[in-house]
């Protein structure tokens, strides 16, 4: 029991982690004791961030892929099964933002969010997914919002991609728990990030932000990796389909 959050013997897979959210959960993930695959759209950044945990003394290699190409998914995704080893934790994190008013968005930004954050997750899932059945193991996390749940100005293909995630995620639980695999999602409130510098740097929505939050403030991104771990390790082992809300009580205030 004292070992159910240990990551040892695992290794994980973090799309879109050579720097941001995704990489401080690779860190996170790390220090639990896995093995970590870092991914990112250039084989010399992915090395980069990948040896930066090396000389912290954690395991990691970089394998580079484009998460919106089959094609790549596939070569890289085998890359890592033959020749560093197999992939027992997905977690499904690369995602983009555009800001416009609904009624001027650009048609191109619809498609390249869309692309990003919801049919990468359905492309890199199935990949895979597959190795996991074969194993009959395997934990997939799939980086959900707030907006999930909430819509916001300006930033509807934003909040069209993360709720598609969400059910994806369900969909995703009902046909594969029966081989072992557990799905579940992490919808973060709002964190201080490079995603979201442009919204910490406006005093006006920090304020409203702050009083709008039963905790009164921004969240700190280290204070997603214990959701991360816990949907990782064997304490989960029979959570599937839920989406943790990291988010300091916004969602359930009025």
């Amino acid at each position: 029991m004292k070992n159910l959050f240990d990551l040892s013997n695992r290794r994980a897979l973090v799309t879109g982690s050579t720097r941001g959210i995704g990489n401080l959960l690779a860190r996170g993930l790390a220090a639990h004791g896995a093995s970590i695959v870092i991914n990112g759209t250039t084989q010399e950044r992915a090395e980069q961030a990948a040896q930066e945990l090396v000389v912290e003394g954690y395991d990691a290699s970089a394998v580079a892929f484009d998460v919106r190409d089959k094609k790549a998914i596939i070569s890289g995704v085998e890359t890592i099964e033959k020749t560093i080893g197999q992939i027992d934790i997905l977690i499904n994190n690369a995602g983009i933002q555009r800001r416009h008013p609904f009624l001027e968005f650009p048609e191109e930004e619809w498609d390249e969010i869309i692309e990003v954050n919801q049919k990468s997750v359905f492309l890199v899932s199935q990949v895979v997914g597959k190795y996991m059945v074969e194993r009959q193991a395997g934990k997939i996390i799939n980086i959900c919002s707030m907006q999930s749940e909430l819509g916001r100005d300006t930033i509807t293909p934003y909040a069209a991609s993360k709720g598609a995630v969400k059910m994806m995620t369900r969909g995703m639980c009902v046909e594969l728990a029966r081989y072992n695999i557990q799905v579940n999602g992490i919808a973060p409130g709002y964190f201080k990030s490079d995603m979201t510098k442009p919204l910490v740097e406006d005093k006006e929505f920090s304020a409203w932000l702050c009083n709008r939050t039963p905790a009164n403030r921004w969240g700190d991104p280290e204070e997603l990796i214990g959701a991360a771990v816990f949907l990782s390790s064997k304490a989960s082992d029979f959570v599937n389909g839920h989406l943790i809300f990291v988010d300091g009580g916004m969602l359930a205030a009025v």
